[in-house]
């Protein structure tokens, strides 16, 4: 046995081993990626190989895979998510969504999931599920849904869509064109879309109404907390010349603009409005006082119309104008500590703000609700202080020794002034990516830059959108692929595969390379297994004297079947980081799929080819 054998039989060993490890996630994922490279890398130093191409397969070949065009799109199209996320830009599209529902939450994501596998048909499908990705993360959240339920269904469901035209996927105008190189067959646009509409949607009703409801949510610890947290704040609302509220009257002994708080007292000079409101109608030099929960307060004063403010608010107390820069501003909950020198006094005679530069914008007090300003009330031990600031006046409250911050309960702001802009990078990436005016990673690339120069991002939130499970698990894969490819392992398996199937009936050897070319989709590169396995298909078809384009089309579907792994297709992955997935979801959803898909060809395609 030489040393290319050797290597080959390790290869195998390597990859199934590794593909073991990331299943029974044991072990970080980012762990067995570098592992698993390391290995091959050994392997390939003790028993050197050299590649088709006459070249020596080097430790740079393994490495490679870390620079890929592909891995570099992912992460910057990451970045630019995370880029409307942070500025809310999708709210509003996300609330009309849900309004056109009718209410009907749950199937808010239905409509967008079926105009997302017909655009896959007629478009690239990486720009389609980057372009409705945060769509739908939005739409997740207005419904109070995990985003884990709909964004795994929408790459799948883009996939699908791809399957059903020639120009849906690269890997489909890869097959077509090397079959039109090497035999007489012509696939044009529609050749497949028929039978592509049947296995597509046996695929599809999985997709949009079985899976959502085993797919298993995943939320850090930050979210899990902030998710359960329902807690309401007293605040108040200063109402100044100019205010979005000024004028706004009660209706039905409420206000319309603060249908998410509860107006508890309208205090007008030295005179208090008690609910029921009626007729009554705001004017400067109110102040309101409302409890609301969280969220409702972060919504107030993150809006592009603030109805909270830190400079007017620190005005109201005396103190001088937040320094906190528009835009940059974080929210955490801190708790009175027993003994503090807070206990006793109200928030002016506190002086909280000149020690801390941290403005009080909420007081949440578990044995009773207080019907007063917050301003007026007298701090006890246990409180808890809903606080606003920059990044580096909320950390130097881990210091204070009146207050004890919840770290996990820190998060910035989203910057809606940038919403546009935000808009407008995210449009033009999609555009361009789409037409094919210029390649989707250099639109990514440049699209990231964009958001960074503009504000919409900060370079800290940037680098935290870079998902490494991700970085790594598509190196690691490319190296994996290296190896199988250099070594002749994939070659092996698919003249394994011609002559185990030799004397089959065609139905038979049809479902045979769908089952053999779908398992390994989703450990190589779909592209790759196209490439290997065409001349494989033209070859069965022509030793059992069947038409090609059926072993072709096989080919196409079953290339398409990366369903069961996140780097069995480049949707997968940028779906993972969003949608809090592991290695293991992707098994336990997409292997049922890819049986589907199987199940489905191998019972239509013999009918509908007269095989």
């Amino acid at each position: 046995m030489d040393s290319v054998d050797i290597a080959m039989a390790l290869t195998f060993v390597v990859l199934a081993s590794t593909v073991v490890l990331y299943a029974i996630e044991r072990y970080p994922i980012e762990s067995i990626a570098l592992g698993s490279v390391s290995a091959l890398i050994v392997v390939f130093t003790i028993f050197p190989v050299t590649a088709p191409d006459g070249t020596e397969v080097t430790t740079a070949d393994f490495l490679a895979g870390f620079a890929n065009p592909a891995l570099i799109t992912v992460i910057c199209l990451l970045v630019i998510g995370q880029g409307l996320f942070q500025t809310d830009a999708l709210e509003g599209p996300a609330k009309a969504i849900v309004r056109m529902s009718r209410g009907r939450s749950h199937w808010a994501a239905t409509p967008i999931l079926i105009v997302v596998a017909i655009l896959s048909a007629f478009l690239n499908n990486t720009p389609v599920v980057v372009m409705f990705l945060p769509i739908l993360t939005a739409v997740a959240a207005t419904t109070g849904q995990s985003p884990a339920r709909v964004l795994m269904p929408l790459s799948f469901i883009a996939i699908l869509g791809g399957m059903t035209t020639l120009i849906g996927s690269s890997t489909n105008l890869l097959v077509a064109n090397y079959a039109a190189q090497s035999s007489d067959l012509r696939l044009t646009f529609f050749s497949f879309t028929p039978i592509g509409l049947i296995v597509a949607g046996a695929g599809s009703i999985y997709v949009l109404y079985v899976m959502p409801r085993f797919v298993k949510i995943r939320k850090t610890m930050a979210e899990e907390f902030q998710a359960t947290s329902g807690k309401q704040f007293i605040a108040q609302i200063e109402i100044t010349y100019g205010h979005p509220l000024v004028g706004v009257e009660s209706v039905s002994g409420m206000f319309p603009k603060l249908k998410d708080m509860t107006v508890r007292l309208v205090q007008r000079g030295q005179k208090p409005i008690l609910p029921p409101f009626e007729n009554v109608a705001l004017s400067p030099g109110d102040t309101v006082i409302v409890a609301a929960t969280r969220a409702a307060l972060a919504n107030a004063l993150a809006r592009r119309q603030p109805l909270m403010d830190t400079e007017s608010d620190a005005g109201s107390s005396g103190r001088e104008a937040s320094a906190t820069a528009p835009g940059s501003i974080n929210l955490a909950e801190v708790v009175v500590a027993p003994a503090s020198r807070l206990m006793g006094r109200t928030l002016p005679q506190s002086g909280f703000y000149s020690e801390t530069g941290c403005l009080v914008m909420g007081i949440q007090r578990r044995s009773r609700m207080p019907r007063m300003a917050m301003n007026d009330i007298r701090l006890e031990a246990g409180d808890v202080l809903l606080v606003a600031g920059n990044e580096d006046e909320i950390a130097r409250l881990r210091g204070n020794r009146d207050v004890l911050l919840l770290d996990w309960s820190t998060a910035e702001l989203p910057r809606r002034r940038y919403a546009p802009r935000a808009l407008l990078i995210f449009a033009c990436v999609v555009a361009l990516a789409a037409t094919g005016v210029v390649p989707i990673v250099s639109t990514a690339v440049a699209g990231t830059f964009a958001m960074i120069a503009t504000g919409c991002l900060n370079i800290r939130q940037a680098m935290r959108a870079i998902d490494s499970r991700i970085f790594m698990l598509v190196g690691a894969s490319l190296a994996g692929a290296v190896a199988l490819e250099s070594t002749g392992g994939a070659m092996a398996i698919a003249t394994t595969l011609v002559q185990v199937l030799e004397g089959a009936s065609p139905a038979i050897m049809l479902s045979a390379l769908f089952f053999i070319v779908m398992i390994l989709t989703n450990f190589l590169s779909n592209n790759a297994a196209a490439v290997l396995f065409t001349p494989v298909a033209l070859n069965l078809a022509d030793q059992i004297g069947q038409p090609p384009e059926a072993f072709v089309v096989c080919l196409i579907f079953a290339a398409n079947s990366s369903f069961a792994t996140p780097v069995g297709y480049q949707t997968n992955l940028i779906v993972m980081g969003p949608g809090h997935y592991r290695f293991n979801d992707f098994l336990k959803a997409g292997t049922p799929l890819t049986l589907i898909l199987w199940l489905t060809f191998s019972l239509v395609a013999p009918w509908y080819y007269g095989l």
